[in-house]
């Protein structure tokens, strides 16, 4: 009984914000150019491509 009484916590789970997503990439870009990578690379990368990036930051320094 106990289990029907439960509120679906997917309903209630906030949204992301497109300026906190922002400022997510902003840090993401300046942490890659902190291992060494150039800042002209970094801005050509997209979102998707700077968080695969961040994954495997030994690669990051290796290959700079």
């Amino acid at each position: 009984m106990a289990t029907s009484l439960q509120r679906n916590t997917n309903r209630t789970r906030p949204t992301k914000s497109a300026g906190a997503k922002a400022k997510r990439s902003k840090v993401q870009r300046r942490r890659l150019v902190a291992l060494g990578m150039d800042a002209a690379a970094v801005e050509l990368l997209n979102s998707s491509e700077v968080r695969t990036l961040l994954k495997h930051p030994k690669k990051v320094s290796a290959v700079q």
